[in-house]
């Protein structure tokens, strides 16, 4: 009893932060959703808030875009950090300051990169016109039906962040390693995708999975550079709780967004446990 009882006091601070700041607000949310609590509907329970993501076609369009916007720029992220932690674990001329430089991204503020997005690519600005002599143009950017804008700011924040926490795993790889795979027959392209890249495993999943979640309720950015239909959820989310002071549908949007959140994040999970199963079988 002594020994559980010092384990569960060595636990509490850990796991009274995640109920406290984490679970007592979802719960809070849960119950506005469903028509209870201080911010629910004054007619008590009620599934209506749910049902309205699905059966109107606004809010079941804007559940969409927001599962596209998420998930588009972590790809896009994902595909160009990869390699770009593996080359800077080599030597070149310049790598000190290209480490620097490539690290900008992380302190400006996502508004900040939706307004460079739009003075860059939007029509009048900056490459538009730089282009008109050559008669060239470029295609819709900004406000543009397929979020391409949007994209393109997301995934420019999100892949300094993924390629420093991508560069850790592949730097601890011991370099012994690679280099036996190396004197055995393998060129860089080999060594890349049967070592460097399932010992990196964990730390790509553990990056994946940080930039999906910080997307999935992105604000600023589809707000400006998004296009005017559909919206995704955080914009109707707050369109419903400060305009109409309906904090009960809001509720109920943060609540869809977080259980489709956590779905993509376990079928990611799935996927990347079965490559880690097949990478050990092949290895054995």
């Amino acid at each position: 009893m002594n020994r559980t009882a010092a384990l569960l006091l060595l636990l509490l601070p850990g796991v009274g932060f995640l109920v406290l700041f984490f679970g007592l607000p979802l719960a809070l949310a849960f119950l506005a959703s469903v028509g209870l609590g201080a911010l629910g509907d004054s007619n008590g329970f009620t599934l209506e808030h749910y049902r309205s993501l699905f059966t109107d076609s606004v809010y079941r369009d804007g559940l969409l875009f927001s599962i596209y916007i998420s998930v588009a720029p972590t790809l896009v992220s994902l595909v160009i950090s990869v390699p770009l932690a593996v080359l800077l674990q080599e030597s070149f001329p310049g790598k000190r300051l290209f480490q620097t430089l490539y690290k900008i991204p992380l302190v400006v503020p996502a508004i900040v990169a939706a307004f460079i997005v739009m003075t860059l690519f939007d029509r009048g600005g900056e490459i538009p016109r730089l282009l008109q002599p050559l008669n060239l143009q470029l295609p819709k950017l900004v406000r543009d039906p397929w979020a391409l804008g949007v994209i393109i700011a997301t995934a420019w924040k999100s892949i300094p962040f993924m390629t420093l926490i991508i560069g850790g795993s592949v730097a601890a790889i011991p370099h012994d390693l690679k280099h036996a795979a190396r004197t055995l027959g393998g060129n860089r392209l080999t060594v890349f995708c049967r070592v460097e890249l399932p010992l990196a495993l964990p730390g790509i999943t553990a990056a994946t999975l940080l930039v999906f979640v910080g997307t999935t309720g992105a604000f600023a950015v589809p707000s400006l550079l998004g296009p005017i239909y559909p919206k995704p959820l955080s914009i109707w989310m707050y369109q419903n709780a400060l305009e109409k002071n309906d904090w009960a549908s809001a509720s109920a949007m943060g609540i869809m967004l977080s259980i489709v959140a956590c779905l993509v994040l376990v079928i990611y999970y799935r996927i990347t446990s079965g490559m880690r199963t097949g990478i050990s079988g092949e290895t054995r």
